[in-house]
């Protein structure tokens, strides 16, 4: 890892830095795509571009940054700002990585502002709460002293595929405190940025994604009496499957928040020619768990109900992703706490809610980190073929969170 400190007097102006639009413009012109686990390449692919402008961000303030690489052209930026080491320390954090850009009706990358919202992707997912976290922490550095707490600004990778960048992270909080950095050490606190809304996200579902082949034996399709299709038996499994996730919506007991559990095939492929009996099928899985569950134990139950279900021979590879939910039991008083404040600068009061998709703050939470999820936008707005978010949003979003670590009212780090 590196960490650097740059103390020249930073050339940006302070309406640059305090003005979430404006950096959201600059960001949304900056492509950072997910490839999605595809072996894709080009200039709008992976983060590197948007790490680089992140790097002269911080530069500019003369903070102290870090950057984590944590897989190939792939690196998280941590910057912090620290006035006391008796505060509390808050992270906040936001994913560089955009979702792919297949399908849009807008030019990606070309911010555009109309009715009071600003298009592009990555605009409402969520480089507008970045945006929001990048002006309130470089506000806050200008004013020197004046937070209530420490500030760390966490830009983490892979986000959108398999969540790198916050296991990452997490995981240097778990080594010994030599190897850890002054940077990127264990927050007391963390906010992730998500279009949430304005409300706080205090519980959310966790994720399992896995695949399971079937095994054939190819031979000529003109005699496939001579082979074994792993299609067919493929067949079997995903009726299996269905049948699984319907008794899982019926009888599952749901969170009071995040609803029930679910299961759901999102991918298959198999064969290699027409005129082959294919050898090997395959399908990929994603399996929403709730707070409470385990992976190991729900993939156990899975494969012993296909076991007990079919008589086809599958493996289960795996899985590529293991996300934790996120439970409400760990993050009540930062929940509070950032409420008394949104609820001081909006009109229409916010609250707690829970979410059927993931976020990193479960990762962050596994680590020992009370975590909930804010920002502004709406979820119903991100991954769209025409992404956009409130102006007024965003500017509210921004104050809040510059108020929040300015003066964060009840919160306590003695849980």
């Amino acid at each position: 890892m590196k960490v650097e400190r740059d103390n020249r007097d930073a050339s940006m102006t302070s309406s640059t830095v305090h003005d979430p639009l404006g950096l959201l413009q600059e960001l949304i012109a900056i492509p950072s795509v997910n490839p999605m686990g595809n072996d894709l390449s080009g200039p709008q692919f992976f983060e590197q571009e948007l790490t680089k402008w992140l790097v002269g961000f911080f530069r500019e303030l003369g903070t102290p940054y870090e950057i984590q690489p944590v897989a190939d052209g792939r690196s998280n930026v941590i910057a912090r700002l620290e006035i006391d080491s008796a505060l509390p320390s808050i992270m906040l954090e936001a994913h560089q990585d955009t979702v792919p850009v297949d399908g849009m009706t807008i030019e990606p990358f070309a911010p555009l502002m109309e009715n009071g919202r600003i298009y592009g992707r990555g605009a409402c997912d969520v480089k507008g709460g970045m945006a929001a976290m990048l002006s309130t922490f470089a506000r806050l550095v200008r004013e020197g002293t004046t937070a209530g707490a420490n500030v760390i600004m966490s830009c983490t990778c892979d986000e959108e595929y398999t969540a790198k960048g916050a296991r990452h992270l997490a995981q240097q909080w778990s080594c010994d405190q030599e190897s850890q950095t002054p940077v990127s050490s264990r927050p007391d606190f963390c906010i992730v940025a998500e279009p949430t809304d304005l409300n706080v996200i205090v519980a959310h579902r966790g994720v399992v994604r896995w695949k399971i082949q079937t095994h054939g034996r190819a031979c000529h399709s003109s005699r496939p009496q001579d082979g074994h299709s792993a299609i067919y038996d493929m067949a079997h499994i995903v009726s299996a499957l269905e049948k699984y996730a319907e008794a899982l919506q019926e009888n599952s007991e749901p969170h009071p928040l995040c609803g029930s559990s679910s299961l759901s095939i999102g991918k298959i492929t198999g064969g290699t020619s027409v005129n082959i009996v294919p050898h090997l099928c395959e399908i990929e899985i994603d399996r929403r768990s709730l707070p409470g569950e385990c992976s190991a134990k729900l993939l156990e139950d899975i494969e012993q109900f296909l076991r007990s279900e079919t008589t086809v021979n599958f493996t289960f590879t795996p899985p590529w992703i293991d996300s934790p939910s996120l439970a409400d039991d760990f993050n009540q008083n930062l929940a509070e706490s950032l409420l008394n404040t949104i609820n001081g600068i909006v009109d229409t009061p916010r609250v707690k809610q829970g979410a059927w998709y993931g976020t990193d703050a479960s990762t962050f939470a596994a680590g020992g980190v009370p975590s909930v999820v804010f920002g502004p936008g709406s979820i119903a707005q991100a991954h769209t073929a025409d992404e956009w978010i409130e102006i007024e949003q965003l500017r509210q979003a921004c104050e809040i969170y510059y108020q929040f670590c300015k003066n964060p009212t009840g919160l306590s780090i003695t849980l």
